[in-house]
């Protein structure tokens, strides 16, 4: 990436990090971390990557929320900016984070594995349901 798209990508990760701090109302953006920005060669579009703390449902709320926001934010960035164009953003998960944290447990089992250490219990499932219906029916043949 050129020196002046990646300028225009830090630029556009500060406008919309601090307007979704201080701007945005949406109850639906709640704990975003704006991770980083990737702009287009023609600078028309920009890929902003998100971190957002909570379960699978919050991540798409959120995200639906940010996708709502997205005009109010390209005027932010339009101020900003002086380019032909103001980019189009679209928003995505960033899993580095998570991805991160898996690794560093995996990393962990390997380590207690290796000092032969007990694992510590995972957390049980409930069997489906379908479990029950199979097993009642073959007690009664």
């Amino acid at each position: 990436m050129s020196r002046r798209l990646l300028k225009a990508a830090e630029a556009i990760r500060e406008v919309v990090a601090a307007s979704i701090l201080t701007d945005l109302r949406d109850p639906r953006v709640e704990n975003v971390t704006v991770i980083s920005v990737e702009v287009t060669p023609d600078m028309r579009e920009a890929k902003v990557f998100v971190s957002v703390m909570g379960d699978e449902t919050q991540k798409n709320l959120s995200i639906r929320g940010l996708q709502n926001a997205a005009g109010f934010l390209q005027s932010k960035i339009a101020n900003r900016l002086d380019t032909r164009y103001t980019p189009r953003l679209r928003f995505e998960i960033d899993r580095g984070q998570e991805n991160a944290m898996a690794v560093g447990e995996i990393l962990a089992r390997i380590q207690r594995e290796k000092d032969g250490e007990p694992e510590p219990p995972e957390p049980e499932e409930s069997p489906p349901e379908n479990a029950h219906s199979n097993d009642s029916e073959s007690s009664n043949n």
